[in-house]
């Protein structure tokens, strides 16, 4: 039986690990220096000496060619730093549109994406200010954000859904009023383009310490749903439902949104603001899996990733100027999110 499961598991998939290994070979390989796959297949043996080199400090390896340095010190972070965004963000909306049952919920509904962009905006404007220092304030407003929206709901309306995404609109709103402050105060010659670029999105400046600083939390916080699936099939089927079948929603929700929203928090102090990932990738792939979470939650994590990878290689070869990244995600998902919208005419997740 365990050889039969392993053996039905890997067909499974093996597709999918093909994909993968295609898409990111593809991304690697294209770009303004356009490399050979046997080039690209001999540059990345020199890989643990780059990371070692990353982690600790530890000499690059000797006689790497101007391809190879740009493979394995731009591209190849860049494009791990894209794919664990896009993951990120395609587990947290499919967390969020489980939780609050309804496939059209994406994960700023609580405002963390407001809040994030706002902690950046003002990191942007702080005299002699480090670009860690954007991150860190974008990450922790948006902290802040969703947990004023989930502890105002929870103060004035127990744990209810709907209060809850009232909330996020109402901090959402108050964010981005404050945010249009810090753009009349910002220098229009300096700040303000800074803030504008930042806002749309951008995978230029990643390297290997953005990839570390994003390994924990997506990682972390898939191992804790993933352990969860069963339990956010459970909660699908209303909060009764779900205590009569051993599960407490009031514990079991906050807990979700609230690793959700970390991780969004994350992945948007990183990057910027990236938008439909994580609407438009757990819906599209919900087409494919059904609303069953032990399969949407790893395929979908999967799709987001490889969908911003794809979406940074066009963001990079279609004109001599990089494109951002948020452009692309928006030109790409909104057609495709409308074309799902059509094709389903709306339905809900659970």
């Amino acid at each position: 039986m365990p050889a039969t499961m392993t053996a039905s598991s890997l067909r499974q998939r093996g597709p999918w690990l093909l994909v993968t290994l295609l898409v990111f070979s593809l991304a690697l390989a294209t770009g303004r220096l356009g490399v050979d796959l046997s080039t690209l297949a001999d540059t990345l043996r020199h890989l643990p000496a780059v990371l070692a080199n990353a982690l600790w400090n530890a000499p690059l390896p000797q006689g790497l060619s101007p391809e190879q340095y740009i493979i394995l010190q731009v591209r190849l972070p860049r494009l791990l730093t894209a794919f664990l965004v896009g993951a990120g963000l395609a587990l947290a909306g499919s967390v969020y549109q489980g939780v609050f049952r309804n496939p059209l919920v994406s994960p700023d509904i609580l405002g963390v994406a407001s809040g994030c962009v706002f902690g950046a905006a003002l990191g942007l404007l702080l005299p002699g200010s480090h670009w860690l220092w954007v991150q860190g304030l974008a990450f922790l407003f948006g902290l802040v954000a969703v947990s004023m929206a989930m502890l105002i709901a929870w103060r004035f309306a127990g744990d209810s859904l709907l209060m809850m995404i009232l909330t996020g609109i109402i901090v959402g709103s108050l964010f981005g009023a404050a945010l249009t402050l810090l753009k009349a105060l910002a220098d229009p010659y300096g700040e303000l383009p800074a803030i504008l670029f930042w806002l749309m999105g951008s995978l230029s400046l990643s390297g290997w310490s953005d990839v570390f600083q994003l390994l924990l939390p997506v990682v972390a916080v898939y191992a804790v749903v993933h352990a969860l699936r069963y339990r956010l099939n459970v909660l699908c089927f209303g909060d009764d439902q779900a205590r009569s079948l051993g599960v407490d929603p009031k514990r079991l929700r906050p807990l979700l949104l609230a690793l959700s929203s970390l991780l969004v928090a994350a992945c948007v102090a990183s990057v910027g603001q990236v938008a439909w990932v994580g609407l438009v990738v757990p819906h599209m792939v919900r087409t494919l899996t059904g609303a069953n979470h032990l399969r949407l939650i790893p395929l979908a994590t999967l799709c987001g990733g490889l969908f911003l990878v794809l979406a940074d290689s066009l963001a990079r070869n279609l004109s001599s100027m990089e494109i951002p990244i948020g452009v692309i995600t928006s030109l790409v998902g909104a057609p495709l999110f409308a074309l799902l919208l059509f094709r389903q005419k709306g339905g809900r997740s659970c």
